[in-house]
């Protein structure tokens, strides 16, 4: 688990076995902290976290111990001023980490591009927020061989294909993603399976169409 303020916390999913109907304590929080995301992992894998103003740490996951349900857990990242946590990820071999950002903007960057640090360190530069991108939105791990939804503040939906975004180096900027209107921010980022065509239909369309042509001549 990941909070607003840079703290972490991991448990074994043991520990969350009777839920009760009005459901259980999974974290304390200090005052004026909130929960952003909790990902399933398997105990040993690299996490990176990132902050809405651009930032992000990669730390080991297996340096910090298990604790319990009502434990607060530990400094992750060491935020500026201002900057609080959006997201975190697992990173995988072969993957590269997805940002996109409020304005619509983002961009792949390969995952040996971000360095191990120690635990509350104050992290590298993930992306360059300036007015024209926004803050950062989120980020996801992901392969390429997949798809992507971008869900705007006003309910529009776009979805993509990860393997035809770019993949830059952490300290750029990305490129625009989505179009947004004046008053609208993308709010949302999900990974989906890729959707596949169906190339016995397009086969199939292309082998009917000389013939109608003829039809219609005659």
């Amino acid at each position: 688990m990941a909070t607003e303020k840079g703290t972490v916390k991991k448990t074994v999913l043991s520990a969350y076995s009777n839920i009760r109907r009005g459901g259980i304590n999974a974290i304390n929080l200090t005052a004026g902290d909130r929960l952003m995301e909790a990902k399933l992992s398997e105990g040993k894998n690299d996490i990176i976290i990132g902050t809405r103003n651009g930032m992000a740490i990669r730390i080991e996951e297996n340096k910090g111990r298990s604790m319990s349900r009502s434990a607060h857990g530990v400094r992750a990242i060491k935020l500026r001023e201002g900057d609080y946590v959006v997201s975190i990820a697992r990173v995988r071999e072969g993957a590269t980490l997805l940002t996109v950002t409020e304005n619509g903007y983002g961009k792949r960057t390969e995952v040996n591009e971000y360095r191990l640090q120690s635990r509350g360190g104050k992290g590298i530069i993930n992306i360059r927020t300036t007015q024209k991108i926004g803050d950062v939105s989120g980020i996801k791990q992901v392969t390429g061989e997949e798809d992507i939804m971008l869900i705007s503040s006003t309910g529009n939906i776009i979805r993509l294909r990860v393997s035809e975004l770019p993949i830059l180096h952490r300290s750029t900027q990305g490129v625009r993603l989505i179009e947004l209107g004046p008053e609208e921010s993308l709010v949302g980022i999900a990974r989906v399976e890729r959707e596949t065509e169906s190339r016995e239909d397009d086969s199939a369309e292309e082998e009917t169409a000389p013939e109608e042509t003829e039809s219609a001549e005659r």
